[in-house]
């Protein structure tokens, strides 16, 4: 019996090397687009808006490029608190997570009471730690560093936790009954097959709180004591009306977001690549 041949459609969309190359192409093409299209204003006709308040993406760039000092400075005060905060709270909970496994019957409840703190309004969170902290030293910086820390590491918590617990204690039956047929102890067990088995659930969650930990310390920085940091600047740029440098830093707080990720993206990919 003669064998029914694909059609070029169907090869198309089961060769791997095409779908690697479309999934780089068509975000990058989408981009070019956008860009063409915001650079030549056709955007600010469709959205009836100017060049005052929407800068073309030349004179943003512009911007950047003419205060390298300035820019590296608040993307450093920012970084720094994104990154302090992200460790922390991902910390903090992985032991959580640690915590509900081995005591399950209240464990449950714990991570329920930590995953409801991820619901908490940062515009509200971030005050409040600002008034919190302001005892905590006599220099502004300091006091304004630890106020948007402990944000960012309050938000970066119950990801990791959630997705912790649930590499720690979704295992493969096979496994656990392994583990059971060779009388391990509970210690071999949690050592040897759950916390290897949670390392995906690990980078699952910080796929989550890495954009979450940039935009948290963005948006914390809007409350934030000291003048410093990337969404401060954005702040104190729309307050001015300096538009183009307001969203000079935008765009600045979008490339952090992207290179965090990617540095992830490739930690991910060289850690994991036997699995």
């Amino acid at each position: 019996m003669r064998k029914k041949r694909k059609s070029l459609w169907r090869r198309v969309n089961e060769n791997t090397y095409i779908q690697a190359t479309s999934g780089l192409l068509l975000p990058m093409a989408f981009g070019v687009i956008l860009f063409a299209l915001w650079q030549t204003e056709v955007l600010h006709k469709i959205f009836h808006t100017d060049t005052f308040t929407l800068p073309v993406p030349t004179r943003i760039l512009s911007v950047i490029v003419d205060n390298p000092d300035k820019v590296i400075q608040n993307v450093v005060a920012t970084v720094t608190v994104a990154v302090i905060g992200l460790v922390i709270g991902s910390v903090i909970g992985y032991l959580v997570a640690i915590i509900a496994t081995l005591f399950p019957r209240w464990g449950g409840g714990g991570l329920s009471i930590v995953a409801a703190c991820n619901a908490i309004p940062i515009v509200a969170l971030a005050p409040v730690m600002t008034n919190w902290t302001k005892d905590v030293s006599k220099d502004a910086n300091i006091r304004s560093m630890v106020a948007k820390t402990l944000v960012v590491m309050i938000i970066c918590i119950a990801s990791m936790s959630v997705n912790a617990y649930r590499g720690l204690t979704e295992l493969k039956p096979f496994s656990l009954d392994l583990m059971k047929s060779y009388n391990a102890k509970r210690r071999t067990v949690f050592f040897k097959l759950r916390i290897p088995n949670s390392v995906p659930y690990i980078f699952t969650a910080l796929r989550v709180s890495i954009p979450a930990s940039v935009i948290t310390a963005v948006v914390s920085e809007y409350f934030a004591e000291y003048v410093i940091g990337v969404g401060r600047q954005i702040r104190e740029n729309i307050v001015l009306a300096q538009y183009t440098a307001a969203w000079g830093y935008i765009t600045v707080a979008s490339l952090i977001g992207i290179v965090m990720y990617v540095i992830l993206m490739i930690a991910e990919r060289i850690l994991l690549r036997r699995r």
